[in-house]
């Protein structure tokens, strides 16, 4: 009898502390410490030499990474287990790929994402023909429902990065508009890039309030007065009331990301984001 009670207790205590673990992983109740990067910042180095690159990654802090080299069913020249493994080898995990699917490469480009460990593919720009209307728009929700269930089938979320583009409007509507109410909310999230939902003259947190709970997954990056993307305290953005609305959003995960690296060399970028992050934003 004594031996149950001590086992009913112990696991009470381990149910009591999913949530808890839910919470710092998830942000749901508001970002957490750790932090995320998108490794299209630092592509050059990881072309050059992905191993030393990881590492010098795991050394700056971050927890998670998200790949943005998917090609030849290889990342960085990698095939999918092998980068899996070298990235926890260093003690992040392989959260996520910018992957470019297409009805002729979802099913190779979903197992890869899915033998790496990762848990998101993300589309992260849309091809020319996608967009030129809006019935073009209402085609590709068809087909992010279609790809985002065979994702699910898979273990994986299937999310879309935006850029100004989707926020531009056509014949009076906005097309992300047309994506977010066409896409199944079991299917299909968004990575929501908040440089250029703001370059694209559109408030993040209307978003949120429009389409709560969408918006699993972010990349954080400033924007300059020029509307070109900065390193993370030195742009236009009040990050602060963003963050504030985390959890409306859904947001679970977010990486710190910068196309162009101007005023610092992409390593050094990257760590002077993430300390603004953690001294600035997150307080």
């Amino acid at each position: 009898m004594t031996s149950r009670r001590l086992f009913i207790k112990r696991s009470a205590l381990v149910l009591a502390a999913v949530p808890a673990m839910n919470n710092d992983l998830f942000a749901v109740s508001g970002p957490s410490k750790k932090t995320g990067l998108a490794l299209y910042t630092v592509r050059d180095e990881m072309d050059k030499d992905p191993a030393a690159t990881l590492a010098a990654v795991a050394a700056i802090g971050f927890n998670w990474v998200e790949a943005a080299n998917h090609n030849n069913r290889t990342f960085y020249g990698l095939k999918p287990k092998e980068y899996g493994k070298l990235v926890k080898k260093n003690g992040m995990e392989p959260l996520s790929t910018h992957s470019g699917v297409r009805p002729e490469n979802e099913d190779y480009m979903i197992e890869d994402t899915a033998e790496a460990g990762m848990k998101y593919l993300i589309l992260p720009s849309l091809p020319a023909d996608w967009r030129n209307s809006l019935s073009d728009y209402q085609r590709t929700a068809d087909y992010f429902n279609k790809v985002g269930e065979k994702c699910k089938k898979a273990g994986l979320t299937f999310a879309f990065h935006n850029h100004e583009v989707e926020f531009e409007e056509i014949d009076g509507k906005v097309p992300f508009d047309i994506l977010a109410e066409n896409t199944d909310p079991k299917l299909v999230t968004f990575e929501l890039d908040l440089a250029w939902i703001t370059a694209a003259g559109k408030d993040p947190v209307a978003y949120f309030k429009k389409y709560p709970g969408r918006f699993e997954v972010w990349h954080f990056k400033d924007l300059s007065p020029e509307k070109k993307d900065a390193t993370l305290g030195e742009g236009i953005i009040d990050f602060k009331p963003i963050v504030e609305k985390a959890k409306l959003a859904g947001m679970k995960y977010w990486f710190i990301e910068q196309d162009h690296c101007r005023t610092h060399t992409p390593m050094e970028s990257i760590e002077i984001s993430r300390n603004y992050y953690l001294d600035n934003i997150l307080k």
